[in-house]
């Protein structure tokens, strides 16, 4: 039987293990690709996806059943993703200097990336795309992903990142724009 979340839930709250397990699974896939979109490795990825889940249980007795569940998981996914950005520390480019203060790093590193015309002829339209959504800047990618992957509405989407409507709108406009440029 195809529970809705809300019936999951409260079937959970009322002492049903086995419906948070659907809930989870039902949301598990989606969750750990919107991470992903946001860490880009697989590993921390897994980690916060996990994160995410405690977070979820932890909170489920006090979600507002008035308000949408998967967006409510959404916006926790979000959080837990930049709570982990914020803690990650940069490596300061200074520390490959060596003692004459030259960068080894930057000595050794070539411009390994393909020609235009190259690029045309070694990959696919889809490839293409995905390499120029990832230029996109996090703000762009974000909308764009929930809009076309998870068929999110622009509303649902504001309330996720806590932005307004106008604002997501206005991101999806650019985003797209800037990916025909891209293209």
């Amino acid at each position: 039987m195809n529970y809705s979340d809300y019936q999951l839930i409260n079937n959970y709250l009322k002492g049903d293990e086995e419906s948070l397990e659907i809930l989870i699974q039902r949301y598990l896939k989606p969750i750990y690709s919107f991470v992903y979109r946001y860490i880009g490795n697989a590993h921390e990825t897994e980690d916060i996806t996990q994160e995410v889940f405690v977070r979820m249980w932890r909170n489920l007795r006090k979600f507002d059943q008035q308000k949408s569940f998967k967006t409510w998981i959404f916006a926790i996914a979000k959080n837990a993703s930049l709570d982990f950005l914020k803690k990650k520390k940069a490596i300061p480019f200074s520390r490959f200097e060596n003692e004459q203060g030259k960068n080894m790093l930057t000595e050794t590193l070539a411009d390994s990336s393909p020609l235009p015309d190259e690029l045309f002829e070694q990959v696919s339209f889809g490839e293409m795309l995905n390499a120029a959504i990832r230029q996109l800047a996090l703000k762009y990618r974000i909308v764009l992903f929930l809009r076309y992957n998870d068929d999110f509405t622009f509303r649902e989407i504001a309330e996720i990142l806590g932005e307004s409507i106008d604002t997501i709108k206005t991101r999806h406009r650019r985003g797209i724009a800037i990916l025909r440029k891209l293209l």
